[in-house]
């Protein structure tokens, strides 16, 4: 395995992004969206264990409006009670700001940047996002359908809007199995939404799994935060990874 980070040029500057690949051979390319926290330490230790199973993967720095991931990243201890929800207090006002008329532009910077890395095989490449990066991939499903062989969200929030580019609208033009698994205890995709997702998915005709997680919170796929369910994330490990040995073989 290696690692590095790289810099792609995007609609609004240039964006930092982590890349993990197996030494050996080519392999598919795997694009991953961090949460609301941004790109840390986490995330890239969640995309060496994806490489690990024989994918090359980059995670971009979504927030690269807002500063580096380096400036970006929390300072405290997020496992400490209260100190996510301290955090996520700044962290939302980037989330907010990183409307669909932005992030649907910067998809397409990701995508060739990943499609053009050393080791990339193939020209169709999966996809998994966390948080708001879940509702970025579901997305990015339905805006390239060309690309995207597969789609992956977990613990997203707000798949189900009243715009008319709501996520659950834009992932009926998608080519790609989709997976969505949703935390039972997340505010942000409540039982209701989750119905109308599934709606959508099925009258599309997408082949899709949409899985509640028992007892999990939002977040629960981050170790380095007070929302971890150790459960949830071995789940989560498990059906990505068969995900992308249906869609995207090794």
């Amino acid at each position: 395995m290696s690692s590095e980070t790289i810099l792609i040029t995007v609609p609004d500057g240039t964006a930092e992004a982590y890349v993990s690949r197996p030494d050996e051979a080519d392999h598919p390319g795997v694009l991953l969206h961090a949460d609301a926290i941004g790109l840390r330490p986490q995330i890239e230790q969640m995309a060496d264990h994806i490489a690990s199973w024989g994918y090359v993967v980059m995670a971009p720095h979504v927030f690269y409006r807002d500063g580096s991931a380096a400036d970006l990243a929390p300072t405290a201890d997020l496992t400490r009670p209260g100190a996510r929800e301290e955090f996520f207090v700044g962290a939302m006002q980037r989330v907010r700001a990183l409307t669909p008329d932005r992030s649907d532009h910067d998809l397409d910077a990701y995508l060739d940047a990943l499609l053009r890395l050393d080791g990339v095989s193939g020209g169709r490449v999966g996809m998994t996002g966390y948080c708001i990066g879940g509702r970025l991939a579901v997305r990015a499903a339905g805006l390239r359908p060309d690309v995207i062989a597969a789609a992956a969200a977990f613990h997203p929030g707000g798949l189900v809007t009243d715009e008319p580019d709501s996520p659950h609208r834009v992932v009926a033009r998608a080519s790609a199995e989709i997976l969505v698994g949703h935390a039972d205890q997340d505010s942000s995709n409540p039982a209701e939404a989750v119905a109308i997702f599934e709606s959508a998915l099925a009258a599309a005709g997408l082949t899709f799994t949409s899985a509640i997680y028992p007892g999990a919170p939002h977040g629960f796929t981050m170790a380095d935060t007070s929302s971890y369910d150790d459960a949830g994330a071995e789940r989560h490990y498990v059906e990505l990874r068969a995900l992308l040995e249906r869609t995207l073989p090794a």
